[in-house]
Parts: structure tokens; sequence; C-alpha cells
């Protein structure tokens, strides 16, 4: 067979192993799959569980040595997205998260959002000589979802706090000619050929007055790891407008207000502790003392809504954040993995107060913020262009 006959058969091996040779008419060839199918079996090859039917299953031994040098051979032989897949088998099924205590091993992973919400889960344990190692594998993967949102999220934002300033009896000045021309369209003079205006639309003078208040609440319980990560960088980026107030908090069964470290991300993230309980009630309790001035204030709750808290206090507060005209938006998710796990039935009660819970992925975030900053109908644009949206 020629080698594109036989590219089939050469998948099939790599992934089944060395046991499936007989049945695909033979084994790897050039030294490239051999050393990719070297990789695969470190990790994926058990000797000492048989029965498996020639399946791969798993096999990685323990040595911070042999696993230093697998890490640099999957970065070697596999792209990216793969080497995030099995370095993740790697901690999560073969029980390896010790290993990523030790720096060179920290040295040699391929960083990406799970990795890093592993690695948050282990700040309390994670030795001194770990952290510096562990901070600079964080600060990579925060400083990529920083340029990829950015300047995205302060475009749609700053559009939105625009919008929102508009006024319909503006200075000349501060005419929007364009917006006004559109408006009056019905008032065209064809003898004049012009516009008569009876309604100016402009802008309000631009000032570094804040305009918005926007607190976001995020559940760090251990199924929240990527959310907790993507909401940190957003938190920052917002925080760095001047025509917005930021506030961040993070919470289990506590609530930690980390406003002050929003600067910089990643130290938010190294305030937070992924793991324990949740208490849902007790964060937006919080929450609520932070807003001042509920008309001009968003409320953004990052949440799967297992609640160990007290249920009807959390849907009470809800209620009243609403009827005091704050701007409320429950979140199941803020990650790229899809739908989430979540309570339905706090969902639905959510539902029936008007605020939907629904997941988003980052790169919708911005646009999320923009409608919901612009007082418009969230639960619209959700249905649209979000996930499991109630």
């Amino acid at each position: 067979m020629s080698e594109n006959d036989r590219a089939p058969e050469r998948r099939w091996r790599l992934v089944l192993g060395a046991a499936a040779e007989e049945g695909l008419g033979g084994g790897l060839q050039a030294p490239d799959d051999l050393a990719m199918d070297r990789a695969l079996g470190a990790l994926y090859d058990a000797d000492a569980q048989p029965g498996r039917g020639g399946r791969r299953s798993g096999g990685l031994g323990g040595s911070a040595p042999s696993v230093a040098r697998w890490l640099g051979d999957i970065r070697n032989y596999f792209p990216s997205t793969v080497v995030e897949v099995m370095q993740r088998d790697a901690v999560e099924r073969l029980n390896l998260t010790e290993l990523l205590l030790e720096p060179e091993l920290l040295e040699a992973v391929e960083p990406d959002v799970h990795l890093v919400g592993t690695l948050l889960s282990l700040n309390r344990v994670m030795p001194e000589t770990t952290k510096a190692t562990a901070r600079t594998v964080v600060e990579k993967v925060v400083r990529e979802i920083e340029r990829r949102v950015a300047a995205q999220t302060v475009a749609a934002v700053g559009g939105a706090l625009d919008r929102a300033a508009r006024v319909s009896r503006p200075k000349l000045r501060d005419i929007d000619w364009d917006r006004t021309i559109r408006k009056n369209l019905a008032n065209y003079l064809p003898e004049h050929r012009t516009v008569v205006p009876e309604r100016l639309v402009g802008y309000g003078r631009k000032s570094q007055a804040v305009r918005r208040d926007v607190v976001l609440a995020i559940d760090q319980s251990g199924s929240m790891a990527s959310s907790v990560v993507y909401a940190s960088v957003f938190g920052a980026v917002l925080a760095s407008m001047r025509s917005l107030k930021t506030s961040l908090v993070v919470f289990d069964t506590a609530v930690v207000d980390l406003t002050e470290k929003l600067a910089d991300p990643v130290d938010v993230l190294f305030g937070t502790q992924l793991g324990g309980g949740t208490d849902i009630n007790r964060a937006i309790a919080y929450s609520e003392s932070l807003i001042t001035r509920p008309a001009d204030t968003l409320f953004v709750l990052i949440s799967d809504l297992y609640e160990g808290g007290i249920r009807a206090e959390m849907l009470r507060r809800v209620r009243a954040m609403k009827e005091a005209g704050v701007q409320v938006v429950v979140l199941l998710a803020l990650s790229d993995e899809g739908a989430p796990a979540y309570d339905r039935e706090n969902a639905a009660a959510l539902l029936a107060l008007d605020v939907p819970a629904f997941a988003c992925t980052p790169d919708r975030f911005p646009d999320l913020l923009a409608v919901a900053l612009d007082r418009g109908d969230v639960r619209a644009w959700a249905n649209i262009h979000a996930g499991r949206a109630g």
C-alpha cells in the first residue's frame, strides 16, 4: 500500500497502540511516527492493566525526569491543542497533580486556561520554590487572553457608554450630524435640497466622570475554574476604563473583595482559592453593599447556581436588586467549554424574576456587556448569541 493509502491505518494504529498492529496490517515505520507512538504509549498504555483489548488505557511513569522528557516530546510532535489535551489527561486521569509542583516541569508544559485552573487550585499547597514559576505560567496565559479580548471590550463598552450619554438637545459642537440627518430624512425638502432637522441628536460632552458601576461576583468553586480566569481578565480590562467603576468579588462559602488587585489580573487569580462550597446568597449580600447607584449599576453573577446557602434569601435579594433598578445578568459559565452543568431550578426561578441565566464565551462577553450597559434586551441577545439561555 502507498503512504496515502495507509494514512487511515496509521492514524488508527497511533490511537489504539501496538496491540492493534496485526488487525491493521502492519506497524509504524517512520521515525517520527515511532516517536509519537512512544509519547502516546507513555501516557495511555498500561502494561499492568491487561484485558483492555488493545485499547490505550494509561500508564505514564511518575518520575520527574521522565515526565519532563515526555512533556518535551509531546510539544515536539503534536500541535498545541493536542498537547493541552494530553497534559490534562496526565494530570486528571493519572493523578500527576503533584508533578506540577516542581518548577522544572512547569517550565516544560504548554500553558492553557485549564492548567491555570489546576495551578490555582494548588496555590495553598504550592512550595515557595514553585510559586515564581507558576506565576510565570499563569501570567503567560493571562496576557494572551488580554491580547485577545481587551481591544474588543474597550470598543464595545465605550460605544455603549457613548450611546447612553446621547442627548436630544445638544450644543452645536456636540451634534452627531450623521444620526441627526438619518432621524430627519422624512423632512427632506427637494426644492432646497436640504433636510430640516426637527430633532437634533448628539452626545453629552465627554468627561472623566464615572458613568456606570459594574460589580462582578465570581463563584470560585472547582467547576468554575475557567470562568474565574476569564472573568479576572475582563475585570482588569473594565477597571482600566475611567468611565466605569468596577468591583470584583470572589466567593465560595466566604466572600473576598479583590477590587484593589484589579490592576493586575494575575494578582487577582492568586488571590482566589478554587474549590470548597458555595454560598451565593452571602456573595449577593456583600455585592449589595457595593451598590450606591442602582439605576447606573450592572451586576454580573458568574455561577453554576448550585447554592449551598439560603436559596429563598438569594432569590429575594435578586428581586430587590431588580426592583431598585440594577441591571442583573447571570452567567452559568464564562468559558469556551460549551454548555455547563448548572442548577436548573434556580435558573428557572431567576427567569421568573426576568433574570436570564446562560453561558457565554469570552469572545461574546464584550458584546453582552455593551447590551447590558446600554440597557438593551439581554434575554433576547442571549437567545440569539449565547448558550443555554434561560
